[in-house]
């Protein structure tokens, strides 16, 4: 058993009905664009799905699922791994389908060289907002099963505080009737950025849109520099 399933499993957890059913896109949604880390060129469809599927990756008819489970420690990204197959930087489309509220939908991944095993989500401005606007446009419907039926919706709920840590940096979660999110980031090597302190009101999908989805990827001078003399020795 791995570590998220045995969280998922305790006693900190309950799964609760939300009092909402199960939805999906109302159609399919195609973005094409350039990927951060290979900087190859992917496309991505989300497809329309069943209630009770679930979010999951369709990369050459082999299904990953977008899931903590099959998550894998890489660079500077979230990569998703399963039967040597690898979907790499997921947290931005994730992040807006969870926010928008698609609890159901395939996710088609297309590139262009057929022989690697590994595929990455475009980046486009490094934020998720790409996303949302293209959620916005198609919207969303109520997602039924292969009978016709809708399904309510679970949502984890946190029974006691619970926290992890991993060298300076944390997170901990309490328990609340509403999702509040208070954030910290300190990076004294640059001063454009330095110490800065985000909490967000009670997040649903507008204030995700509005305040968290322009949000953007970023690294520092040193680190792409390192990349590049590495490729350089090893050339």
């Amino acid at each position: 058993m791995t570590l998220a399933a045995a969280f998922k499993s305790s006693k900190l957890i309950s799964w609760k009905s939300t009092g909402r059913l199960q939805q999906t896109v109302a159609g399919c949604i195609e973005r094409t664009g350039n990927t951060l880390h290979s900087g190859e060129v992917s496309t991505v469809k989300l497809w329309p799905e069943l209630a009770g599927k679930g979010r999951y990756f369709d990369f050459r008819s082999n299904l990953i699922p977008a899931s903590v489970d099959f998550a894998e420690e890489s660079p500077l990204c979230t990569t998703l791994h399963k039967d040597g197959f690898r979907i790499r930087t997921v947290e931005h489309l994730i992040s807006a389908l969870e926010a928008a509220g698609v609890d159901n939908c395939r996710i088609e991944m297309q590139n262009l060289d057929p022989k690697v095993c590994e595929v990455e989500v475009p980046i486009f401005d490094g934020s998720a907002s790409e996303w949302v606007k293209a959620i916005e446009q198609v919207g969303l419907k109520v997602a039924t099963d292969q009978r016709g039926n809708s399904c309510e919706k679970m949502a984890p709920y946190v029974n006691e505080p619970v926290h992890v840590w991993r060298k300076d940096s944390f997170v901990a979660a309490f328990p609340s009737q509403k999702v509040h999110i208070t954030y910290g980031i300190d990076f004294p090597q640059v001063h454009a950025i330095g110490c800065q302190w985000f909490s967000s009101a009670p997040l649903d999908s507008y204030f995700y849109s509005e305040q968290i989805a322009s949000s953007r990827t970023f690294c520092v001078y040193e680190q792409p520099c390192r990349w590049s003399k590495c490729v350089i020795l090893g050339s």
